[in-house]
């Protein structure tokens, strides 16, 4: 560990011995979550078979659990500060999972807007709000008939108290920009948005109350955007991000925000809760060795070497031949210096440091409050 990052987490080791005096324990008894891969915990790997190799996982589960990154996702690191199991997906039955205190629908590479033939997930967003409705009436069912599985299966009452959190989006917009113009990309935000909408009224209208609605990250900053489309230095920003990618996504959550206003209006006994993660991500990127990273867009598992260390031949832990060379595209020596870890995916460190921000409520309109509970208990 460098000394500038040492710095940081004794920084923050001493913030997290301060109590926020006037908040309160975190006590929603579930999470639902629905998204892609920033919150995917295994979704894609169990639905269809996808094969992740090491390193995925090497930094805490020391081996692939499903999840794109070296180690934990936003996710878990919320689940922590709020006391809760980390969540199985829905689509993994193996190993005996416990929904007892939630479940995860979340799949990589899923988007609002439904699944078209080269889709990477065929879970998009109104898929995964009929798997909850699946869930949720097999649940009841089950329980209605005696069974003894109060050990692994929710409440009734927990879907109505429960949290739904959701982070999705990011593939719609940037799968668009492959086969369409920056305007294009942006004329089917509203068509996203709409699909977005009718999902979480769905929920609604099946008691859900308590929402918690991610915005999406800058997506030019993504090694993969800049590998793809960034050759031209004209298309990049001073940072070294795609400029057309961080202009869609931050008009996109300028529509969820008032989207977001929206239902907060409409749904007058639900809780609606919008959280500026692109704030919190592009404020890392662009001063990253103020929280303790040396790299930025530097990818730590590809292949390559600098500046990206990303091609798109070879992925995170593949071996392939390329122009007559067999290679492998390897991990870092030391992640917790790297913001990226293959590319698309966060590091476990970056990921960290972007659930004590979430934490914080400073993103999140309206801020935490008694429908909203939280502890400041950070532990980066």
């Amino acid at each position: 560990m460098t000394l500038s990052r040492l710095s940081y987490v004794l920084l923050i080791l001493v913030i997290s011995l301060v109590r926020v005096v006037h908040s309160i324990d975190f006590n929603y008894p579930a999470v639902f979550n629905f998204g892609d891969s920033n919150s995917d915990t295994g979704g894609l790997i169990a639905g269809i078979g996808e094969i992740l190799n090491p390193p995925y996982g090497v930094q805490y589960f020391k081996s692939p659990e499903g999840r794109f990154c070296d180690g934990r996702l936003i996710v878990d690191f919320l689940m922590d500060e709020f006391d809760l199991p980390f969540l199985n997906s829905y689509l993994d039955s193996v190993g005996f999972p416990s929904f007892k205190r939630g479940c995860n629908f979340a799949a990589a590479g899923s988007t609002i807007l439904p699944a078209t033939a080269t889709s990477v997930s065929p879970f998009s967003f109104a898929i995964q709000v009929a798997q909850f409705f699946r869930f949720k009436d097999r649940v009841l069912e089950l329980l209605a008939k005696g069974k003894k599985l109060d050990k692994y299966l929710p409440a009734k009452d927990f879907f109505q108290n429960g949290l739904y959190m959701f982070d999705i989006g990011q593939n719609d917009l940037a799968g668009g920009f492959y086969s369409k113009t920056e305007d294009q990309v942006i004329a089917s935000i509203p068509n996203i948005l709409v699909e977005f909408e009718t999902g979480i009224q769905k929920i609604y209208d099946q008691g859900g109350r308590r929402f918690w609605i991610h915005n999406t990250g800058p997506l030019g900053c993504l090694p993969q955007n800049v590998a793809t489309f960034g050759k031209d230095p004209s298309k990049l920003d001073e940072l070294g991000c795609v400029s057309a990618h961080n202009r869609a996504a931050k008009l996109f959550n300028l529509q969820l925000h008032a989207l977001t206003k929206k239902l907060q209006t409409q749904l007058t006994d639900a809780n609606v809760t919008y959280v500026d993660v692109f704030s919190i991500k592009f404020d890392l990127i662009s001063n990253y060795p103020k929280y303790g990273f040396e790299k930025t867009l530097l990818v730590c598992c590809g292949y390559g070497g600098p500046p990206l260390n990303y091609d798109t031949r070879i992925s995170c832990g593949q071996t392939k031949d390329i122009n007559g060379t067999s290679v492998t595209a390897k991990g870092c020596e030391d992640s917790s210096e790297y913001i990226s870890w293959d590319g698309i995916h966060y590091t476990e460190a970056a990921n960290e440091y972007v659930a004590s921000r979430i934490i914080t409520g400073l993103y999140a309109d309206p801020p935490f409050s008694d429908k909203m509970p939280f502890v400041l208990n950070l532990k980066f």
